[in-house]
């Protein structure tokens, strides 16, 4: 089950990823702060380290993945349109929790979306 899917925009594929609030209840605890750093494991097994973090200051918390998502982007050749998707899920073998994370490629035909595909 996703914890956070996004369409990606400009700003997502050259600074950073903002994702929605309510995804910072899927992570681990802030414990007092106003950053946290997770690891996720894509399909093909790599882990990578990314830090979600959050306004200082303010009504609204804005999390934002920096450290680590353009390292992820780049790597991944990202662009505008692609999805990203952030999900928990349990190692069969160990029954321990992890989390995810998949890059779906948009597909067109003749300038109209039909679809996206795992690259």
């Amino acid at each position: 089950m996703p914890s956070c899917s996004k369409i990606l925009t400009k700003t997502d594929t050259e600074k950073r990823l903002s994702v929605p609030t309510k995804f910072l209840k899927s992570l681990p605890p802030f414990k007092g702060g106003h950053a946290v750093f997770f690891q996720a494991k894509e399909e093909r097994g790599k882990v990578w380290t990314f830090q979600c973090s959050t306004r200082k200051k303010g009504r609204y918390q804005k999390p934002v993945l920096s450290k680590g998502w353009l390292a992820f982007a780049r790597k991944k050749k990202l662009e505008v349109g692609d999805k990203i998707e952030f999900y928990k899920a349990r190692d069969q073998e160990t029954e321990k929790p992890f989390y995810g994370v998949r890059v779906e490629r948009e597909i067109k035909i003749l300038g109209a979306v039909i679809g996206y595909m795992n690259p």
